[in-house]
């Protein structure tokens, strides 16, 4: 098909077919320049294109056209008609595929100078600059192919004349290069585009942003020169392809953005860079090295470089100060005159309002935010990202097609102005004419059809780019009076803060005059004074409606005070407002959560997620995030203390989501029983590595870890403690391990379960991972920490008691070996199976719940596991049919509230189950929200406000007197059933 249209092509004479109709701004002027071009091509002896060109035709006419709107591309033209004359044998793709094998090759040969070389690179490189420009013109390339086709010559460029540096050094005797015929290759020197050549989108008239740096690993003689050597080349480098001679110039070539340029080499070391970024590398330096890619020297050396720096650029946690960084940025640019109005004349397409620039810090900053979580969002070309970023539900598809069509309408608009005089532009012409010009090179019948569809566009973008950061908060919210300066309370602000819902607006004063004299650490820099001086009249009014303001204020204040910085903190809430709202319910509401973000700021990253409320935290959702957070090869403490920031960030986002509604409390009790049987799997994978570097193995050893209770019955709430049991095998001739400390297997899986108890529950400086119990062992803690599978089995068919194995009835393997967890889960199963007297099962337990009562009665209403007609009540319940064969579901289910909904008609007939089903979904939902917000027991007396809120939330109550009427009604009718199933009383 391609050689059908190349040759249909060839007998109109001309292989480049306009796709486009352009006009000229004054045909007249248009005619004379294409005869100037047909005359200069008869003068240099080209008579198939005078001919072409003398002919009238599209052809012509579109030539006609290009020469009168540029003319740079019109000089051109008649200085170098051979450059039109190759279109009349090859398509331009063809001329400019060899182009770049001519660029790649014109260091080489004997004899080739610097002058020769620069010479070389500026003919080639200005034919193919035409030839990009005609066919963008001529629409046989859409931007997209132009801008990699203009980073495509850029990067051979800088390749030829990088490789003809090194291979003079090399002859100089101050280089020993591992192959001089690729000097490149193992070389140290690494080259890196950034910017629009990193990601490939070049414009017409660009500079090209390089930065150079260096391994001295060839340089020859004393290493402390290989500064200055790669430094001169540096120099070099960019007269070659900046310096204008006869020929022209190259590409414009700009070093300033390595690190602090000011006063560093233009070639800097690799382990210099690497302290610099990691110590002192700024936010935009981390924006601009997500665009960068090695284009010329030692490629893989430049690729171990980046890959070095992704943990600087990428970060695990989210980085709101980029936000306020590049707003900063923004905000200056429309400091500057014309910037601040959208207009069409003058107006900046690159940097004003609605421009390219917005497009592109919509997307860098979303990059920056989630690109340490999300790999995928690290790429480079903005147009990909954006398809990405809404992929992984970032931005809507709406905002990804609208910012995409109007990014590529966009850069035609830029390169048209560049076009007309290869000046590296971005601002369209102030003048009638000159408009006109541009508005016909894009194809628009005149300069009002184009305003109006550049105006849509700049709207467009500036809509899209508002919503993400234009919301800055103004210090003045109409609200009244926040004066907190000087020593004296101002009398209006005190009478405001009133209004807001503080009862002492007095302390309130003295608190935040605190945080603006910078007595915290949080509040030193003069930064993050400003951003919290931004940020507090939308604090104050987000903490006065959560009816406890004091309380709440405080607790913000105390979270405040135990920050080492706040401005990524004050930037994050003040570009939130939903995150705001809460950090002020969470403050208000649930202490145990505030005091959770109050040790641990970076579990609030995770609340930007997008997908976070969409998301189910599933357990396949939770291995991936936690495989990712351990990736790599980690010391054993530094992975227990990756487990340990893993399972609480992840425990207050399932929290979250509860408070958020987006799960239920069956639901969240799944997710923290999955996060447990994870990270203790994990922990047990961490210490079996661990404990056999030492003591070796036994053979055929295995080990599974049984969930007992909540964990087992996947009802985990945001507090529990964890019940375990640890069960090993091994071979039965096995005596000893094979270590270097050999132990005897009794004492092996005493001191490894000692081990993982520590592994678990021992507190580092990222806290406690679970609270381990295992005391539902076969004889508790007089027995061996430790059961071998034949002691357990044995114990539990011989001599178990009836509560022991009513807790069995929870049980679930939850970690470590498959064979073995198998084998348990089938014993279990077989464990309950057996025949029992169901009469004497139902009086024990009626008797144990009696002894509970007696030594643990509740203390109120409120202590929902103890009251008479309970949890404990509805546990029972169910462990006894799961028992005694009362349970029709299917076997091996744990959880309490699928055994409840499958008790056998004639232990619970069907108006008792629905009974005792709502009852235990209305315990769930009060207990998961409950121990989600407080540390210690609910005090009727003293709830917030709040979680007054939240708690008739999730019980769909009018209001909490209803909720406590509920509540007792639930309890009574529970334990009629209790009394009814269990002891045979008749309801």
């Amino acid at each position: 098909m391609a050689s059908s249209v190349t040759a249909e092509r060839a007998a109109t004479g001309w292989l480049l077919q306009p796709a486009l109709e352009l006009r000229p701004v004054d045909p007249d002027h248009a005619r004379e320049a294409l005869a100037d071009v047909a005359a200069s091509a008869a003068e240099n002896e080209l008579p198939r294109l005078a001919g072409l060109l003398a002919k009238d035709g599209e052809v012509q006419r579109f030539l006609a056209a290009v020469f009168d709107l540029s003319p740079f591309l019109r000089d051109l033209a008649r200085r170098r008609p051979q450059m039109l004359a190759a279109l009349l044998d090859r398509t331009v793709p063809e001329r400019l595929e060899a182009i770049g094998s001519e660029i790649e090759a014109c260091w080489q040969g004997e004899g080739v100078s610097e002058a020769e070389l620069m010479k070389r690179l500026r003919l080639l490189k200005t034919e193919a600059h035409f030839l990009i420009a005609l066919a963008d013109l001529a629409g046989e390339a859409d931007t997209q192919a132009t801008v990699q086709r203009l980073s495509v010559l850029a990067d051979g460029c800088v390749r030829a004349a990088t490789a003809f540096l090194l291979a003079a050094a090399h002859r100089q005797g101050k280089l020993k290069l591992p192959d001089p015929s690729d000097p490149a290759h193992g070389s140290g020197l690494i080259v890196l585009g950034m910017g629009k050549l990193g990601a490939h989108e070049l414009n017409f008239s660009s500079d090209i942003d390089l930065i150079l740096f260096f391994d001295h690993k060839a340089v020859v003689g004393d290493p402390m020169e290989a500064t200055d050597i790669f430094s001169r080349l540096a120099r070099r480098l960019v007269r070659i392809m900046q310096d204008r001679t006869e020929h022209g110039y190259v590409f414009r070539t700009d070093l300033r953005l390595r690190p602090d340029p000011g006063s560093t080499p233009l070639a800097i070391p690799v382990e210099a860079a690497l302290t610099y970024y990691e110590g002192r590398g700024q936010n935009w330096e981390r924006a601009a090295m997500i665009k960068a890619r090695p284009v010329a020297g030692d490629i893989e050396a430049g690729e171990a470089f980046l890959k070095e720096l992704r943990p600087y650029v990428w970060r695990k946690y989210m980085d709101y100060a980029a936000i306020a960084d590049v707003h900063s940025i923004k905000r200056q640019i429309h400091a500057h005159k014309g910037h601040g109005e959208i207009a069409v004349k003058g107006h900046n397409v690159k940097l004003g309002r609605g421009g390219i620039r917005e497009i592109e810090f919509f997307v860098q900053t979303q990059q920056l935010i989630a690109g340490g979580r999300f790999p995928e969002l690290r790429g480079r070309e903005t147009v990909k990202m954006l398809s990405q970023l809404a992929g992984n539900g970032w931005i809507t598809a709406e905002a990804r097609d609208a910012l995409a069509s109007q990014y590529w309408f966009l850069r035609r608009v830029e390169h048209a102005v560049q076009m007309v005089a290869d000046e590296q532009t971005h601002m369209l012409p102030e003048d009638d004419e000159g408009l006109e010009r541009i508005a016909h090179m894009l194809g628009f019948a005149d300069a009002d059809a184009f305003s109006r569809a550049f105006r849509a566009s700049l709207v467009e973008v500036e809509r899209h780019y508002a919503a993400l950061f234009e919301a800055a908060p103004e210090l003045s919210t109409g609200m009244g009076n926040l004066v907190f300066t000087g020593d004296v309370d101002d009398p209006d602000t005190l009478q405001t803060l009133h209004t807001l819902g503080f009862q002492r607006p007095s302390d309130i004063c003295r608190v935040i005059r605190a945080w603006h004299f910078g007595r915290y650490r949080v509040t030193r820099s003069a930064e993050a004074r400003e951003r919290l001086t931004e940020l507090t009249p939308a604090l104050l009014e987000a903490f006065g409606k959560t009816r406890r303001a004091d309380e709440a204020l405080m607790r913000f204040d105390e979270f405040l005070s135990g920050l080492p910085a706040g401005v990524q903190l004050f930037s994050l809430l003040q570009s939130n407002p939903a995150l705001l709202r809460l950090m002020a319910t969470i403050m208000g509401a649930a202490p145990k959560l505030a005091a959770i973000i109050t040790r641990r700021p970076h579990v609030f990253d995770g609340l930007l997620d997008p997908a976070l409320l969409s998301e189910l935290p599933d357990r396949k959702y939770l291995a991936g995030r936690l495989s990712a957070f351990l990736e790599g090869d980690r010391a054993y403490e530094e992975v227990l203390d990756r487990l340990r920031i893993f399972a609480a960030e992840q425990k207050f986002l399932i929290g979250v989501r509860l408070l958020a509604g987006s799960i239920d409390a069956r639901r969240a009790g799944r997710a923290f029983s999955d996060l447990a049987d994870l990270t203790i799997g994990a922990a047990l994978d961490a210490v079996t590595a661990e404990f056999e570097v030492r003591h070796g193995r036994i053979a055929g050893a295995r080990v599974a870890l049984l969930g007992m209770g909540k964990l087992g019955s996947q009802e985990l709430t945001a507090g529990s403690d964890v019940d375990l049991i640890l069960l090993y095998d091994h071979d039965p001739e096995a005596d000893e391990s094979n270590g270097g400390k050999p132990l005897a297997p009794a004492h092996y899986y005493s001191r490894f379960t000692q081990r993982l108890i520590a592994a678990v529950s021992a507190p580092t400086a990222e806290g406690v991972l679970y609270e381990l119990d295992l005391r539902l062992r076969p004889s508790g803690n007089k027995g061996p920490v430790a059961t071998h599978m034949e002691a357990f089995r044995k114990y539990q068919r011989q001599d178990a008691w009836t509560w022991e194995q009513m807790a069995l009835t929870r049980a679930r393997p939850v970690a470590g070996d498959d064979g073995l967890c198998a084998e348990l889960a089938g014993e279990i199963a077989a464990i309950l199976a057996q025949p029992r007297d169901a009469a004497k099962v139902r009086r024990e337990a009626s008797d144990m719940r009696k002894l509970i009562e007696e030594e643990k009665p509740p203390r109120d209403l409120w202590d929902i596991k103890l009251v008479p007609g309970g949890l404990i009540d509805l546990e029972f319940i169910a462990q006894v049919a799961a028992l005694t064969g009362k349970f029709t579901g299917k076997p091996g289910t744990t959880a309490t509230a699928d055994i409840l909904a499958g008790l056998a008609p004639d232990y619970a007939d069907a108006g008792m189950r629905e009974e005792l089903v709502r009852a235990y979904g209305f315990y769930l939902a009060i207990t998961q929200i409950i121990r989600l917000c407080l540390t210690g027991p609910f005090d009727r007396d003293d709830v917030p406000p709040g979680l007054s809120d939240l708690l008739l939330a999730v019980t769909d109550l009018p209001d909490f007197s209803v909720l406590e009427a509920e509540l007792k009604e639930k309890a009574a009718t529970v334990r009629r059933d209790f009394d009814s199933i269990l002891r045979g009383r008749k309801k």
